[in-house]
Formats: C-alpha cells, structure tokens, sequence
C-alpha cells in the first residue's frame, strides 16, 4: 500500500521528524486560503502516486494568494501518468542550502532492515548508487533489539560529515527507521533531505509503503490519515483483471487471492507461505514471462480455484497455466487440482496441454494426484525443488 506524499509526510511528523508548514486541500479556494495564512512564497503539489509531477507541471509556486489559487484550479485538473490528482499540498517554499538523501527498506538477502543514507539528495538514490557510489552509506539493523543511534551516526559520519550537521543528520535518518518500524512500511523514504540556509533540516518530500498485511495492525493511523479499509494503493489503477479476481475473491471467503496482471504468456498460480516471490523470481530467471503474479491460499475452494483459472486462462496472449505451492497444511490439494482442472475444461481447454506443471505437495496431496494423473498432467511432489517446477514450466512455454 503506497501513501501519498501528504501522508507520508503526517507520519514523518508524528515521530518527530521536521516537515514543511501547510497542508493538503481539495480546492483553488481552500489553497489560496492556507497560501495566505502561510505567507510569503509557497510551493503547490500535485497529490498522485506517479513521478514525473514537476516535468508534467504538477509542481507550480506562488508568491501570493491569489497564484495560488490559480495554480491549483490547474493542479486540481491535471492528469499525470493516467491519475487526477487526490488533492494539492500546499507548503511553504525552504531556502535550501544543500539536499541528502535518506531511505530505509528490507533487504531480502540479509532478511533486515537496511537504512541508506547519502549526501547527494533530489535525483534517484539508484542513479547516485550507480554513478557515485561513495556518495552512498548502508547499515544494517535489528527489528527485535532497540534501535541503537549510535549505528546511524556511524552511518552518517561514514560520508565525511561531523559537528552539528552529523547530530542533526542522524537523529532524523534513526526517527525514519523508528518509523520504519513502527508501521509496518517496505520504504520509507526523504529525498531530498534539505539542509536550509539557516542550518536546519527538513523533509522536503517522502515517498512510504506499507505491507498489506500490516493494514489491520496500523487501523487507528490509517483512519487518522483519512484511509478507509476498502481502499487499494498502487501505483496505478487495478486492471480490468484484477478487478475480476478481486470480484472472485470477495465472493468466497474461503481462501485468499492476491494478483497483480503482467504481459507474459505463462499464467500463473502460485503460494509459499512467504516465498511466492521466489517462485515468481525463479520463472523469471529461467526466462519466462509471467503473465500475472497470483498468490493462492488459505484453503481456497473448488469454485474458487476454478473461476480464478478461468480468469486467468482469458488473459491476451496466455499459453500455458503452472501451478506452485511450497508443503501446505491449511489448503487442500485436491480441491485446487479440481478447480484449477475444472477451469481449465471449462475454457475449452486440454489440461494435459494446458497446465505446464502441478507442484503442491501437503494435505490431501494423494488424491489430488490422483485426479491431475487422470487427465494426465504433468505433476512434482515434495522431492522436486520449487524452482526446478519453475523451471519444467518454463520450457513448456519455449523458455530455459
């Protein structure tokens, strides 16, 4: 779930770390007013989850009221990257001396928080790591052990940075981990991390997501942000596709969907307890083309398991379907072999041609072979690796 650029920066401020006065508003009227109460030049901001805003003239200042006012009637119109805006934020403008950057996300491979700081802020973090790479620090920290400061001052004075300025620098970079941390984020970014002409520092913009999964936890601080229950953040708008599928979902409360469509030819319907990922990153290493990412689990039922193999079976341009589960306990793999087997049929399909391999080993798992051996698909037990089924279903469809 990403946030925008406005709430990312009320959860900066909630733990302690300095942010621009103003605020977000929904109106040319309600702009102009916090404008004035402002005072002196302000900058207005196009609230989308894309970049490009100030290439696409999303970003516009002002010196008065009544520019204001006429900045954000264009703003409040304007479509960027296919999205209108939520609304404007509306801030005063920072003299700035110089621009850091500052980042915590989780490192997959050390299975830890990392936080990255740099002191070339305002251009992509990526391109400083690539171009100028001693421009740019990492650290490691726990998620169980009590932040300790002291790693981010090291952090900070690693790129030749001491005095005031490291104090400064490193109380905001270990606020942002605390933030990290205690919502549940995947990113929590400042870029840039200004230092204004006065000496200060201040969170110019702030990109944030936050696990899906952490939504029910963090419900008291998503409805002070104004964010409902129901509501989807990406960075685009759901496909007609994932709107269907979601419309499955939602009709059966037995097992769980997560899908996001891709263009590839080989269907996907994947779950690992974690490593549906890496399922989806063996198919890709072994030069397959996914057409979607699907998470299954939870014990879905026939019909559910079915209708989502339809819908995936109806996608441009899919070939083949794979199905890969780590050992499940809680779902049947019976059931999933006759919904996914069912679809198939229903969609005018051979399952033998269609279903480039069956690989969920658990519950039930005898007579879900059984069924799959049947209408002779191709089928691994618990002795064949995930990416080895990755791999087997990647050359079905002309790839490994």
């Amino acid at each position: 779930m990403r946030f925008y650029e406005y709430e990312a920066k009320a959860l900066l401020a909630k733990n302690g770390v300095p942010t621009s006065k103003g605020g977000a508003v929904t109106s040319a009227d309600e702009a102009a007013r916090l404008a004035g109460e402002i005072g002196g030049e302000v900058v207005l901001k196009s609230q989308v989850l894309s970049g490009g805003r100030m290439k696409a003239g999303g970003i516009q200042f002002a010196t008065s009221a009544d520019e204001a006012r006429k900045h954000a009637e264009h703003i409040l119109k304007l479509v960027i990257n296919e999205q209108a805006p939520r609304c404007v934020l509306v801030e005063s403008k920072s003299s700035v001396k110089k621009e850091y950057y500052a980042g915590i996300i989780y490192d997959g491979n050390a299975k830890l928080p990392v936080a990255i700081f740099s002191d070339m802020g305002g251009i992509d973090i990526e391109e400083v790591a690539e171009t100028h790479p001693e421009h740019v620090a990492r650290v490691h920290f726990s998620t169980f052990q009590p932040l300790q400061e002291f790693k981010f001052k090291e952090l900070v004075a690693s790129l030749g940075i001491s005095g005031n300025e490291l104090n400064q620098l490193s109380r905001i970079v270990s606020r942002l981990a605390k933030t990290f941390l205690a919502h549940g984020l995947t990113l929590a970014e400042i870029n840039p991390l200004a230092q204004l002409e006065d000496g200060s520092f201040i969170a110019l913009d702030s990109h944030m997501d936050m696990e899906d999964e952490a939504r029910d936890q963090q419900r008291s601080v998503l409805e002070e942000l104004g964010i409902g229950p129901d509501e989807s953040r990406q960075s685009r708008e759901p496909t007609e596709f994932e709107m269907r599928v979601a419309t499955v979902d939602a009709e059966d409360h037995r097992g769980v969907v997560r899908v996001v469509e891709f263009d590839g030819n080989l269907g996907c319907v994947i779950g690992a307890g974690g490593g549906s990922l890496t399922i989806f990153d063996a198919l890709k290493k072994y030069g397959g083309k996914p057409a979607n990412y699907c998470e299954i689990g939870g014990n879905p039922s026939v019909h559910k398991a079915q209708e989502l193999t339809k819908l995936i079976l109806q996608q441009p341009g899919v070939e083949k379907i794979c199905v890969i589960m780590n050992v499940v306990s809680n779902t049947r793999v019976d059931i999933v072999a006759r919904g996914v087997i069912k679809g198939v049929i229903e969609s005018g399909r051979d399952p033998a041609d269609t279903i480039a391999i069956f690989r969920i080993p658990g519950s039930w798992e005898a007579d879900g072979f059984k069924i799959l051996e049947k209408y002779g698909v191709e089928y691994a037990d618990r002795t064949v690796p995930m990416s080895e089924a990755a791999r087997r279903a990647v050359m079905k469809v002309g790839g490994a």
